[in-house]
């Protein structure tokens, strides 16, 4: 959210030496935010010479911390601590004659139907947030094989019910970007999330599963996965006097 309807907005720039850009761009502009800024590049920001003088201020973004996980907890859901997950998982597995496709260009207008009538339950018209998110599926399904992405769908009488994306972070981190499944199949969420990973990420060592948004059954669905680590972000401003 920003604290300012004048603000410039920015993310975190890519590249050597972040926090210098950033000190830079504050330098140059009068009211400026970035958001979605690493607690690394936060912590080298504090401790740039110039950070006080600037008088830029920082206020921890939770809605937008990661979520990661171990990929061996998530594709294993081990002991009582996933009994829920299990049991979702289970639910769906044990319900339907499914078939799990890997996501190719020739999926691609499947999962924009799944998407479009994910949207519609939702009423993503109402919501900014929902309408943003599925604008950037589209785009993102629309330069898949380009953006080097790895997906996966599930089916159930031929008709997509849950379809995930995403790629390799470094050598031993997956990204998900999306996971989006029909409301009406019960545990669909979670299979397509299990038989992904089990399917296409067997060697990952850790899952990022990117940030809740500040969503309560989002959020409660990440916490349930029982992170590991979570991917502190900030937010960045500074106001000159008038």
């Amino acid at each position: 959210m920003s604290r300012s309807d004048n603000a410039l907005f920015f993310f975190t720039p890519i590249g050597p030496k972040p926090a210098d850009v950033i000190i830079a761009l504050f330098e140059n502009f009068n009211e400026i935010e970035f958001h979605r800024v690493p607690e690394q590049v936060t912590e080298d920001l504090k401790n740039h010479e110039k950070f006080l003088a600037l008088n830029i201020k920082t206020f921890e973004d939770r809605d937008n911390w990661d979520y990661v996980y171990e990929g061996e907890n998530l594709r294993n859901l081990p002991s009582n601590r996933y009994r829920q997950n299990r049991r979702w998982l289970n639910k769906f597995l044990e319900n339907y004659d499914y078939e799990f496709k890997i996501l190719t260009e020739d999926e691609v207008a499947t999962c924009k139907k799944l998407q479009l009538e994910w949207c519609i339950l939702r009423e993503c018209e109402d919501d900014e947030g929902l309408e943003q998110e599925e604008k950037a599926i589209y785009d993102a399904l629309d330069n898949f094989s380009a953006l080097g992405f790895q997906g996966a769908l599930i089916c159930v009488d031929d008709k997509c019910v849950a379809y995930t994306f995403g790629e390799m972070l470094n050598s031993d981190t997956i990204v998900i970007h999306i996971e989006k499944a029909h409301m009406e199949y019960e545990g669909a969420y979670q299979a397509i999330s299990n038989l992904f990973l089990k399917g296409s990420f067997k060697n990952a060592i850790f899952v990022n599963r990117e940030q809740d948004l500040g969503v309560p059954g989002l959020r409660r669905a990440k916490e349930s996965y029982k992170p590991i680590h979570m991917v502190q972000k900030s937010i960045l401003y500074r106001k000159h006097s008038k």
